[in-house]
């Protein structure tokens, strides 16, 4: 039997080159086209149509609170258990992200290739003006998604325990720190979206093990109960 372990490129016919090139990964300038060309279709679409897939994407990323909390109040509160629910905020970049919706976080690096592509001032009005429609719209729709769980008897008096908890738990550090975790949480959105092109059919998976670090970084630790419960008192000598 021939050894063909070694056998130089120069001796492949055309159909084998050809399943070589399907089967390698394509080079940075294509992925960073394809991320580029996306940039200037955001930067192309109507004021009405970024507007209303902004706020479709800040009522979808509601599903990450819903996700997280309700996988905590099904759990028994122990040190672990972040470990499972920080799988639950994943449930909302997958909507946003597979369903195509216009998140700022996504955003901020798809139109920021195209204008350094094309530096000009009309293109830098362009990236403005999609990131202000964008922003509102996120936060308008978290705001009615907001609304809707606390007015309505949707979720159990245990889950709106645990979103107000999370809430709590984003609001508690200073300001400083919070802008430091931003900057690592963007930067672990901008690898994912930097990644998607090359994922094909694990594109899912991509998205749930990087939102997962994120939340996982971020998660509390203890329950409400637990935060609020008095120390036990010292035994009596």
């Amino acid at each position: 039997m021939t050894d063909t372990r070694h056998i130089p490129s120069a001796q492949l016919g055309s159909q084998e080159r050809e399943d070589v090139d399907d089967i390698t990964a394509p080079r940075t300038l294509i992925v960073h086209e394809a991320v580029r060309k996306e940039g200037e279709e955001e930067l192309s679409r109507p004021t009405s149509s970024l507007m209303w897939s902004g706020l479709a994407a800040g009522l979808s990323m509601g599903f990450s609170m819903v996700g997280d909390g309700l996988l905590r109040a099904g759990l028994p509160d122990e040190p672990w258990r972040p470990l499972i629910s920080s799988f639950g905020y994943s449930f909302g970049f997958l909507i946003v992200i597979l369903g195509r919706q216009q998140l700022f976080t996504e955003n901020t690096l798809t139109a920021v290739l195209p204008l350094l592509h094309g530096r000009s001032w009309v293109r830098l009005r362009d990236v403005a003006r999609l990131w202000a429609i964008v922003f509102s719209a996120n936060i308008l729709g978290t705001l009615l998604f907001a609304w809707s769980v606390e007015a309505t008897q949707v979720f159990s008096p245990e889950a709106k325990e645990q979103f107000i908890e999370l809430g709590r738990h984003a609001a508690e550090p200073a300001a400083t720190v919070t802008f430091t975790k931003a900057i690592f949480a963007g930067w672990i959105i901008a690898l994912l979206v930097w990644l998607l092109p090359l994922a094909g059919a694990a594109k899912p998976f991509v998205i749930v093990g990087l939102t997962y670090l994120v939340s996982l970084a971020n998660s509390p630790t203890s329950s409400p109960a637990r935060l609020r419960s008095p120390a036990p008192p010292l035994p009596e000598r």
